[in-house]
């Protein structure tokens, strides 16, 4: 064997040892020897197969006779399909890609099919170049990705996708640490403390520090609420629900705006109770979908991009934009409300409202749908409705419609949870009617996940006002303290920041809902809570968020 066969030979060798293979289809034909494996980075033909801490990704993987390739980033190999002929090719094409320092690795997490983007002022919506700066989170500018209409369409850096190639916008939330500053032990009503209103301390990075009884521990089930240390960082738990043994979660791709309903010309169009996750859209200026179960909004989600590990946000998620929203790195200040009376995805106020839900919109003359009234996301006023302040952030988290989340109480024997209120007021889970007398089940509907880590769950009450059953980071009891306030004639409803409404989950209303209604007024924001018996409800929709690895 001459010596450029022996160098051929051997490279060939070593890099099976650091690929895993292979998924046949149809014949079994000896891979090693028949697949011919090239190489470049950034352009340049190499023989040196790179490693995972080089910093490089996949830009492209093609293969000829018929195969196809797909990276397995997790265990840093290359996976051949449909290989039906021998001495099969597969071209391997690495590019450098930009890293913002300040996330400490847990920059945007990209697979096939996240296209990423930049977004100009104006909604103009541009594939990114990679390799270069495209986010920067020290300047409040959020990484963005869209998934398209029609996936076999190829777009080049910086070329121009259309918006009506655009199916759904994501944002990444990277994974981070936030400093605990109150532990939200609040089990009745005080005084409003505007003290406590402040800019949330974030650190970016994989590292992890757990509620623990050395630091913190959320309560358990029996109510436990163990000790905590004020002052020290914790992972926010949005993160950790998706590691594993094997790999940690850099972050999740969270909706642009609420969900809506794809091909609704019309308010009445988007209300549909029903599990179609091929209607789902995440866009601006379409019709959010409501009037839907908050099952067939589970179920919906989680069908909708299994590979990207998709599934309808959860509480603990809300908080994790939520104090983003607030660190240095977010826009830290009141979010502008989404007050389109047509339930129109990624609109603003023209003024901040003054006034809390009075019921009628004579009164506030703060809703509807006129330019003077409201205005879309890629507007001056528009962009004051999104978490960064500017067009990279997330949209429609103040106002809009209530968004259901997957955050659920317990029965009275904190075992068994709940599905709603009755027969009639329920989530379309299975599980306990909560309010009723010897707790009968529900059992006419979907089963709830058999994956704990697609929601949260919280101890029971009768009582809306005992915010110390919070967990962390979900951005519910750690508002605290909590007051009652008087919107004109209506019933009195609880204060958190900014005034924005908070009711804890309690045995008639035992699932968590989001951000308030768009005719809440000053009631709407970021950390507004609310409750719901999980029915089909033509105020409330849901919102989208991605655990890709």
């Amino acid at each position: 064997m001459n010596k450029k066969l022996l160098v051929l030979f051997i490279f060939h060798v070593l890099l099976l040892t650091q690929i895993h293979f292979y998924e046949l289809k149809t014949n079994e034909i000896d891979i090693q020897k028949n697949t011919i494996i090239g190489l470049t980075i950034n352009g340049s033909s190499t023989d040196n197969f790179p490693s995972k801490d080089s910093g490089l990704t996949v830009d492209s993987i093609v293969c000829d006779k018929g195969s196809s390739g797909e990276w397995d980033y997790e265990n840093w190999g290359l996976k051949i399909k449909n290989i039906t002929q021998s001495r099969t090719k597969c071209q391997i094409n690495f590019i450098s890609r930009y890293k913002e320092s300040i996330l400490n690795g847990t920059d945007p997490v990209l697979k096939d099919g996240l296209i990423p983007v930049t977004i100009s002022n104006d909604g103009t919506v541009r594939k990114a170049d990679t390799t270069k700066e495209w986010y920067r989170y020290e300047k409040q500018q959020w990484a963005n990705a869209v998934i398209l209409e029609n996936e076999s369409t190829i777009y080049q850096e910086g070329e121009e996708i259309p918006e009506s190639n655009i199916e759904s916008y994501f944002v990444w939330i990277p994974r981070y640490q936030y400093k605990i500053w109150n532990i939200g032990n609040y089990d009745k009503l005080t005084i409003l403390d505007a003290k406590q209103v402040h800019q949330i301390e974030i650190i970016f990075g994989m590292n992890t520090t757990i509620d623990s009884e050395t630091e913190c521990k959320t309560p358990n089930v029996s109510g436990e609420s163990g000790t905590c240390s004020i002052g020290k960082y914790m992972t926010h738990p949005a993160f950790l629900a998706f590691d594993t043994e094997s790999s940690i979660t850099k972050g999740l791709w969270v909706g642009k705006f609420e969900t809506g309903y794809k091909g609704a010309t019309s308010v009445a169009d988007a209300q549909k109770n029903e599990n179609n996750p091929n209607k789902i859209q995440v866009k601006p200026n379409g019709y959010s979908w409501r009037g839907i179960q908050v099952a067939n909004a589970y179920l919906s989600s989680y069908n909708y991009k299994r590979e990207y590990d998709s599934h309808m946000m959860k509480n603990t998620e809300w908080g994790a934009v939520a104090y983003l929203q607030h660190s240095a790195y977010g826009s830290h200040t009141s979010v502008r409300i989404n007050n389109n009376s047509e339930y129109k995805t990624g609109y603003s106020s023209v003024n901040e409202p003054s006034c809390g839900y009075t019921a009628t919109n004579e009164v506030c003359n703060r809703y509807g749908t006129t330019s003077d009234i409201t205005n879309l996301w890629n507007t001056e006023v528009g962009v004051k409705a999104s978490t960064t302040g500017n067009i990279t952030g997330i949209y429609d988290m103040a106002g809009g419609a209530h968004e259901n989340v997957m955050g659920i109480m317990l029965s009275s024997d904190n075992k068994t949870l709940c599905s709603g209120r009755d027969i009639t007021y329920n989530s379309g889970f299975n599980g306990v009617y909560c309010n009723v007398n010897g707790s009968p089940l529900h059992t006419m509907g979907l089963d709830f996940p058999s994956d704990s880590k697609y929601y949260d769950v919280y101890t029971y009450s009768t009582d809306d006002k005992t915010n110390q059953r919070r967990i962390l980071g979900d951005a519910t009891g750690e508002m605290g303290p909590f007051s009652s306030k008087m919107y004109g004639s209506q019933p009195s409803q609880i204060g958190s920041w900014y005034s924005d409404e908070s009711l804890f989950v309690n045995s008639n209303y035992p699932w968590f809902i989001r951000g308030s209604h768009w005719t809440r007024g000053e009631s709407t924001g970021v950390f507004a809570y609310h409750h719901s018996s999980g029915p089909v409800d033509l105020y409330s929709g849901f919102r989208i968020v991605l655990a890709t690895k």
